[in-house]
């Protein structure tokens, strides 16, 4: 009978689940709405929170909450995909809502600790960071 790394598989399964998850609702939920409004030609109303402008404060997050959650649901360069996400979180929980009362920057804390956690752990086998890692790299050098 072959052995079966259960436990393994299911973390694997587990990463899967909070990419899924969280990439799709960060995505969907949140960047999707700005992205639309990219094109809409109205007038943009947004926070400035770092000074870098109101526009370019806008198109960034707006990129990064869709654009780049959708790279880390496929698993596609996970690991620097997650650094602009922790950086958009890191300013939404301690500029944005920081002097505001926890249950405001509980959902950017959520996203925060969900985008650090792939930021450490990658992406598991079930991404195309590890399919393109076995298909370039000998079977040796693969480590996740």
């Amino acid at each position: 009978m072959k052995y079966c790394n259960c436990h393994a598989y299911l973390q694997d399964i587990g990463l899967l689940v909070l990419r899924l998850s969280i990439g799709l609702m960060m995505s969907f939920g949140h960047g999707l709405a700005k992205v639309s409004q990219f094109f809409s030609g109205g007038e943009i109303q947004f926070a400035d929170p770092i000074g870098i402008g109101t526009n370019l404060s806008f198109y960034l997050v707006g990129t990064t909450e869709f654009f780049i959650s959708l790279i880390v649901v496929v698993g596609l360069f996970t690991r620097i995909a997650t650094i602009p996400l922790i950086f958009t979180m890191l300013v939404a929980v301690l500029i944005v809502h920081g002097p505001g009362p926890f249950a405001e920057k509980e959902l950017a804390l959520l996203y925060l600790f969900a985008f650090v956690t792939l930021l450490l752990t990658g992406p598991g086998k079930i991404s195309l960071d590890y399919l393109i890692r076995n298909k370039f790299c000998q079977k040796s050098e693969i480590k996740m």
